[in-house]
């Protein structure tokens, strides 16, 4: 199974919507909270290349971006192969 990370923030509906697809497919990923910033916040920012909104999802160290951009990489089959790995 591969490695996921996400960077979130409390209530946050976006984060929950990214959680909640990871989970449908098996998948318990690492959770970084960043709700209170400090040097979490500035590894995600840095990793993100510069994105600032959270979620932030990496899988294998491979930054996938925000939950939108996880919802589109399933829709278009390119996110179970990365889970596999």
């Amino acid at each position: 199974m591969a490695t996921v990370e996400i960077y979130t923030k409390a209530f946050c509906p976006y984060c929950s919507r990214a959680m909640r697809l990871l989970a449908d497919k098996g998948v318990t990923p690492q959770e970084h909270d960043i709700s209170y910033g400090g040097p979490g916040r500035a590894e995600m920012i840095q990793r993100a290349s510069g994105r600032t909104t959270v979620p932030q999802i990496f899988i294998n160290g491979r930054h996938i971006g925000g939950s939108d951009d996880l919802a589109a990489l399933d829709r278009q089959g390119g996110l179970d192969p990365l889970l596999a790995v």
